[in-house]
């Protein structure tokens, strides 16, 4: 088994854990390690607090006298100290004090990981010289830290350009629009611009950029200073810090085997206002698609934020697409690491592997069936607005950049990767497998029989066009010849006869481990903020009922999805309201509940400390702002003007969750479809869906909520 036998907490005992990490059977004394779990610490420090007196007091490490690293804290009362010289494993501090003593057990783990993610993925392959960091010092492609400075100009960008994106840092010197390279040591450049913090302070836009590597990812940490002040630390703020944090995390999905490089620290909506901004390669899904090592590198990294410049008021996550992804589930299977979640354009988990792979099964069936299709008739068996969704861009079977490729195919690896290091059928079978489930083979493990990464993936009984056929909008014909031919993958995820079926081992830890977000962990108490652009009748395959099938999965395990706002802006011209802007009311949400005294459920505060303006909404295209409730069933404004639509599973009769990975199956009857069916059209239904149909009124085989939090593989 691919799991360790270390005991699961709960969800709330973690919390607890990370927040306060303090010792069980304590008196008046108190010690916490505030930068991290101490039982996951990494880099050999940690930021330390205790309420301890300093009258009488000493302190050690493992028997060292560190006293004299102790100060006073800003909370009145503590005493505040930066450790280090950790050894690799159990450490033990000690205080005493004329109040009493204490004791903190911390375990150290090294800075280039791993910590709870399970052996490190090989090969992989070093990209610090295309970040422009020099070559890597060892094999973990770790590099110096280094802190540079930009400033924002005053000058007007050149025509066509945007406001700083913040997805520079891509190559080496690469900054975004209206962002130069500062100079500490030259006098201030004519054109520094002045920004106002969200706190009232008016300073110059100077803003610290510091890169290295954690984790063997590239990071990036920006905030405003101005480097003519005392270097900020957790004793002294830099000014132009508003004290909160945005982790920023990227889109795509790919199968790593790469240290990628980072982008979104230089985000001027969000540096202006002056929040701090921290980002890491490895919290890109197109560099490396395993959310527990997005976790876990988000846990470290922070760790060292914390450590340089103190703990941060709130923690707020921030990004699209699989950016997104990694907010749903880092709040269900790590929670505490943070605060809000800002998804844009959102799916709830990585099992949108389903919809990507049944695009690509479809676009060959109706290549390969006997029947003609019509793009109309293709859209309605595939759930989607329009069938360019399936057959153009991202979802697109023959594209370079295919995600259905990067889901299944093994050979489908990064340029980056050479040749002779990745997978080949015929010339290297035992090199780098490059598919989703072998990303994910210290969660899955592996089948011994293929010695690939079990698979969740399954098809059995789908009847693909079900709803299309109920509503004669396809023949019999059509229905059964595409069910006949629909297919699979085999092991190295190419297009075979035979349906896909999973691996009994790997569909249950797909559930237990969280791969599959059912709403688990702080998701139902966590405040949400999920917006998106309305791209349905586009062909993009963030459509609008992603959200919607969220909100189903919170209202399923929660009973309520209070904690989540959503909000739907027209398909073109600029969204009404800007990242700044939204992110400020996220603030304002955070710091409603944190001054909440109430004997009240964090749940209960999470509802009714939200800011009006953070009500379910859409805008037409004219700028109408349109507040109603988020619903799928078409009613409202807001569903006139944006039709949800849905996925090849749903229309196949799957409910809204859409978290049935494998179906239970009953036989086929004549009873599920509306139209008469000949003996001989029954016959031949039998025949293609020998095993029998999904049965969508039960759960899905091995169904169940995830097992715990803070797994470690």
């Amino acid at each position: 088994m691919p799991l360790s036998h270390r005991a699961v907490l709960s969800a709330a005992a973690l919390l607890t854990l990370f927040v306060s990490a303090t010792p069980a059977a304590l008196a008046a004394v108190e010690l916490r390690a505030l930068s991290g779990r101490p039982d996951m610490l990494t880099g050999g420090e940690a930021l330390i607090e205790t309420n301890a007196p300093q009258e009488k007091f000493s302190a050690t490490l493992n028997g060292q006298d560190v006293t004299r690293s102790f100060r006073p804290g800003k909370t009145r009362g503590s005493l505040l100290a930066h450790i280090d010289g950790l050894k690799l494993g159990k450490n033990t501090l000690e205080i005493k004090s004329s109040k009493g003593s204490a004791k903190l057990e911390l375990t150290n783990y090294p800075i280039t990981g791993p910590v709870f993610s399970g052996p490190h993925q090989k090969p992989f392959v070093c990209q610090t010289e295309q970040a422009g960091l020099g070559a890597p010092l060892d094999e973990d492609c770790s590099v110096k830290a280094v802190v540079t400075y930009v400033y924002k100009s005053t000058e007007a960008p050149p025509p066509g350009a945007g406001r700083g994106a913040g997805r520079g840092g891509r190559g080496p010197g690469a900054l975004p629009t209206g962002f130069k390279p500062f100079d500490p040591s030259a006098p201030r450049p004519a054109d520094l611009a002045k920004t106002t913090t969200s706190d009232g302070k008016t300073v110059d836009y100077i803003v610290r950029r510091e890169r290295g590597t954690i984790n063997r990812a590239i990071y990036e940490i920006t905030m405003l200073h101005d480097p003519a002040e005392a270097a900020p630390d957790p004793w002294t703020a830099s000014t132009g810090w508003n004290g909160r944090l945005v982790y920023s995390f990227g889109g795509g999905c790919a199968a790593g085997y790469r240290q990628g490089l980072p982008g979104g620290a230089l985000t001027d909506d969000f540096l202006s206002k002056g929040y701090a901004i921290a980002a890491s390669s490895l919290n890109v899904f197109g560099n490396n698609c395993d959310d527990v090592i997005s976790s876990e590198t988000m846990m470290m990294v922070k760790e060292h934020f914390i450590g340089e410049f103190g703990v941060p008021v709130h923690t707020i996550g921030t990004g699209g697409s699989g950016g997104a992804i990694q907010q749903y589930m880092m709040a269900q299977n790590y929670p505490g690491l943070l605060d809000g979640l800002m998804p844009q354009i959102s799916f709830p988990d990585n099992a949108i592997f389903e919809s990507v792979i049944d695009c690509s099964l479809l676009d060959h069936a109706f290549n390969s069936t006997k029947t003609s299709w019509n793009d109309d008739q293709k859209a309605l068996v595939s759930g989607y607005a329009t069938w360019k969704t399936c057959s153009e861009g991202w979802m697109a079977r023959g594209s370079a950049t295919s995600l259905a490729n990067n889901q299944v195919k093994a050979a489908a690896c990064n340029p980056a990767i050479p040749k002779a290091l990745a997978f080949d059928p015929a010339t290297n079978p035992a090199g780098a497998r490059c598919d989703y489930f072998d990303d994910m083979v210290n969660v899955y493990g592996k089948d011994h029989k293929t010695g690939a990464a079990r698979r969740p993936l399954d098809n059995v009984g789908v009847q693909y066009g079900l709803a299309a056929f109920n509503a004669k909008q396809i023949s019999f014909e059509q229905f059964v010849d595409l069910n006949e031919v629909i297919g699979g993958h085999d092991v190295d995820g190419n297009i075979v006869s035979a349906r896909d079926v999973a691996d009994p081992v790997g569909l249950k830890l797909a559930y237990q481990t969280g791969r599959v977000n059912t709403g688990g962990g702080s998701l139902g108490i966590v405040p949400i903020l999920d917006t998106r652009g309305y791209f349905d009748m586009s062909g993009n395959l963030h459509d609008r009922f992603r959200s919607m099938v969220t909100r189903a999965r919170l209202k399923e395990a929660n009973g309520s999805s209070d904690n989540q706002a959503t909000l739907m802006f027209p398909p073109s011209g600029p969204a009404p309201q800007r990242p700044g802007e939204l992110l400020e009311l996220m603030n304002q949400w955070l710091d409603h509940i944190g001054a909440d005294t109430s004997s009240s459920t964090t749940a209960a505060k999470v509802a009714h400390d939200k800011p009006a303006d953070l009500a379910d909404a859409c805008w037409t295209e004219q700028g109408e702002k349109i507040t109603e409730p988020l619903t799928y069933d078409g009613k409202g404004r807001c569903n006139q003007l944006y039709p949800a639509h849905a996925d090849a599973r749903i229309v196949a009769g799957s409910p809204l969750t859409d978290e049935v990975l494998k179906c239970e199956l009953k036989p086929v009857t004549a009873k599920d479809y509306t139209q008469p069916l000949t003996p001989d059209q029954m016959a031949r239904l039998k025949a293609a869906f020998p095993q029998g149909v999904c049965d969508y009124t039960r759960p899905g085989v091995s169904q169940q909520r995830v097992e715990g939090a803070w797994r470690r593989y």
